[in-house]
């Protein structure tokens, strides 16, 4: 059985902790725990895509959304789409040694598999799968 929420939060940083914890209930809801590993991993990668969708997607007026969904194998496959139309690029590899910009290489390092959907003129949805 697939289980899927997903909701909108505006542009701002208050809405990354909402966005983390909202996940985190709804996994701990469908029976994922801190010993799945899959709990962990994908409440950090929304909480690293809901900080690009703030800090470089394009918002003007709008709202990102956060979606996660959980697969019949316990796997959590998660999306996060904002306005921008610019793909999100994965930095050189000491970059990740940085204190900004550690987010995509985070994402590289934990997902299973992850890319970014166009949504025509209306920005991305950039997806990451994780498995416990």
């Amino acid at each position: 059985m697939l289980r899927r929420d997903a909701f909108r939060l505006p542009p701002h940083p208050a809405s990354v902790p909402l966005a983390r914890t909202r996940v985190h209930d709804h996994l701990s809801a469908w029976g994922h725990t801190a010993d799945d590993g899959a709990l962990d991993d994908t409440v950090l990668l929304v909480s690293e895509l809901a900080t690009n969708a703030i800090v470089h997607g394009y918002a003007g007026e709008g709202e990102f959304e956060v979606a996660v969904t959980v697969l019949a194998d316990g796997a959590c496959f998660i999306e996060v789409s904002d306005e921008s139309p610019a793909e999100p690029q994965i930095r050189r590899p000491d970059a990740c040694q940085d204190e900004h910009g550690r987010g995509l290489c985070l994402l590289d390092a934990t997902a299973e598999a992850w890319g970014v959907w166009r949504r025509g003129g209306c920005g991305k949805t950039v997806w990451a799968l994780v498995r416990g």
